[in-house]
């Protein structure tokens, strides 16, 4: 729908049909989203777009300033790729088990 946001679990089987021109390793790296026209996002652009959407992302605008956008890109990089890290330091537990476990099983289950 135009305008409004949508979510799609890329541990589902369907993601190859539905979405081809995502890659399931990049997706579970750092964020993807397709605009309504269809155009793929990336990253900490993924962030400020859905922000734009909700009408918030004037708080966002400064990361995609030259000169600040190189470095929020790389501290977002940073983060995504230490987040399961992050979150067992500040919470005690972390998701990646629980991810990594789905994504065997439906890779698992296609494959009978």
């Amino acid at each position: 729908c135009q305008g409004h946001l949508g979510f799609f679990d890329i541990n589902q089987e369907s993601l190859a049909t539905l979405h081809p021109d995502i890659d399931y390793e990049k997706a579970n790296a750092y964020l993807h989203a397709k605009t309504d026209s269809g155009a793929l996002v990336t990253g900490l652009d993924v962030t400020y777009y859905a922000w734009k959407l909700v009408g918030k992302g004037a708080w966002l605008a400064p990361l995609r300033w030259p000169g600040i956008r190189f470095i929020a890109d790389k501290a977002y990089l940073m983060f995504a790729r230490n987040r399961y890290k992050i979150s067992k330091w500040l919470t005690g537990r972390s998701r990646c088990d629980e991810a990594c476990d789905i994504r065997s099983r439906t890779q698992s289950s296609t494959k009978r």
